[in-house]
């Protein structure tokens, strides 16, 4: 019978911690790092992007990690993927990007603008000459999201840089 005698550390990262496999602990800066990097991968923006946000998040009197996620939540793509509009955010975007959406009766192709309570979404398939009408009528909560999160490990690792 043989043994592995490949790559030992990218076999603990696909399976998980393995204890006896090795000495290394994790972190808190990877931690951090891990987090942080859930985030901008589920949203499908860039560390500057999301560095902007946290920076209006450091500003605002309420919570950061929770004002930052509902920056996140209010985005335009995302409000377009949670009405089911789009079956995924980069679906979103390119439904914005093409001009296939209206916020308040303008056009707009922005995916990253900020949504606010009672706008109204309007889109257009020119394939069945058709507005579909959507309300947004309420920000989502952290408690609805679809992945699990810890905002604040996200909060630490950008109060480093700002």
């Amino acid at each position: 019978m043989s043994r592995f005698l490949g790559p030992r550390l990218k076999k603990i990262r696909r399976l998980a911690a393995l204890p006896g496999l090795t000495k290394k602990k994790k972190s808190q800066y990877s931690i951090q790092l891990k987090e942080k990097q859930k985030l901008r991968f589920y949203y499908g923006i860039t560390d500057k992007k999301l560095l902007i946000y946290m920076r209006i998040a450091l500003q605002s009197k309420s919570s950061t990690g929770l004002f930052l996620l509902k920056l996140l939540e209010t985005r335009l793509d995302n409000i377009i993927f949670k009405l089911g509009i789009a079956s995924t955010i980069p679906e979103a975007r390119q439904l914005v990007n093409h001009g296939h959406i209206k916020v308040n009766g303008n056009k707009v192709d922005i995916p990253s603008l900020q949504c606010h309570t009672k706008d109204i979404v309007l889109t257009y398939y020119k394939t069945y000459k058709k507005y579909e009408i959507f309300y947004v009528d309420k920000i989502i909560h952290k408690k609805f999201l679809d992945f699990k999160i810890d905002e604040l490990l996200v909060v630490e690792y950008y109060s480093r840089y700002t």
